[in-house]
């Protein structure tokens, strides 16, 4: 009888084991370096996708009790789902699967080139010496970006199809980019002009709409990083700052979020499945 008794408290363990596998959240993080985070302590020893573990995947999931497939990769493109980045990376498709319980992703602003255009918006000197990328980009009346950002729209629709296809029952999460410098800029704190910070800006709320507009056809939630950044922009107090300007003040990349922004969005993506309070 002792025995069977203890065979009976062991099957009860592995099925209270089991069941608490079960309720455990299966969650895939898809992206650039905006949900990577380049340089912020500590980095995934595989350095090529410059991956952090304060990145805002992996608060969410501490938040959630979840189990995090990151995959996230600094430069990745919407092609770099599908196809392999750098030539050796694995397509981030690959980590979804059937089973998985949630999937968030950030992605766009590399295939419009928008670190390479918001370098070229620099200009050391006050107007009229130098050259406004606005004007540059708008060049015979045709804003080249925007142009960029619509020809995108599709093939991230394309993107979030086949995430619903490939994990069907998933909470997808898409998330747009952040508030990086106020209405007006801050030059010279930030070497950009005012009206090429006002312009790159509007590129990223256009990126961030775009994805908001394609989630919305396919039922995904949204999650708005823009709000959330509003007074925490490159042109706030170094302490204030989630978004590093050009000459970053603290470990992590020139224009990217560093982990108090990585903080921030992270609970904002875990408050966005509904399964955290308003405490979290």
């Amino acid at each position: 009888m002792r025995i069977v008794a203890g065979l009976a408290v062991v099957a009860m363990l592995v099925a209270g084991t089991s069941a608490a596998q079960a309720d455990t959240l299966d969650y895939v993080a898809l992206g650039d370096s905006a949900a990577a985070g380049p340089l912020i302590p500590n980095q995934d020893p595989a350095l090529w996708c410059l991956r952090s573990d304060r990145n805002y995947p992996q608060i969410a999931a501490k938040l959630l009790g979840a189990t995090l497939t990151d995959v996230t990769c600094s430069g990745a493109k919407t092609d770099d789902f599908a196809g392999r980045q750098f030539g050796f990376v694995a397509p981030q498709y690959d980590a979804l699967k059937p089973t998985t319980d949630l999937v968030s992703l950030t992605i766009g602003a590399n295939d419009i080139g928008l670190f390479q255009t918001a370098l070229s918006c620099i200009n050391l000197l006050p107007e009229p010496v130098g050259v406004s990328c606005h004007d540059r980009y708008n060049a015979g009346g045709t804003d080249q970006l925007a142009q960029a950002v619509d020809a995108w729209a599709p093939e991230f629709g394309a993107a979030l199809d086949e995430i619903k296809r490939r994990s069907p029952n998933a909470k997808l999460l898409v998330s747009g980019y952040g508030t990086y410098i106020r209405p007006g800029g801050c030059y010279p704190r930030q070497p950009v002009w005012g009206r090429d910070g006002d312009y790159l800006q509007s590129v990223m709320n256009r990126i961030s709409a775009t994805a908001k507009a394609e989630a919305a056809k396919r039922g995904a939630t949204f999650v708005d990083f823009a709000a959330v950044t509003v007074g925490h922009d490159i042109c706030a107090a170094p302490a204030d700052r989630y978004l590093e300007g050009l000459i970053p003040t603290t470990i992590a990349a020139p224009l990217h979020p560093n982990a108090a922004g990585m903080k921030a969005f992270g609970t904002a993506v875990a408050k966005a499945t509904d399964l955290v309070g308003p405490a979290a």
